[in-house]
């Protein structure tokens, strides 16, 4: 079954954000613990601008934040 691209982002970030609290985590990719919390949940767009510059954060390419876990 193919996930939801939504659900599948909220997974990956999820899962590198592993023990870290959200808002810990939040800080290091830039963006507000809010907005990580309804990324995490699939109930917010992301913008290409905040993929990428999560992407950079977390120092992977855009597309391994949806790839299945």
């Amino acid at each position: 079954m193919v996930m939801d691209r939504a659900k599948l982002l909220g997974e990956n970030l999820r899962a590198r954000r592993g023990t870290m609290t959200q808002e810990a985590f939040a800080k290091r990719l830039g963006i507000s613990r809010a907005t990580l919390n309804r990324l995490e949940n699939a109930c917010q767009n992301i913008t290409i601008a905040t993929l990428d510059q999560i992407a950079t954060a977390l120092k992977c390419d855009v597309g391994d934040l949806f790839k299945e876990v």
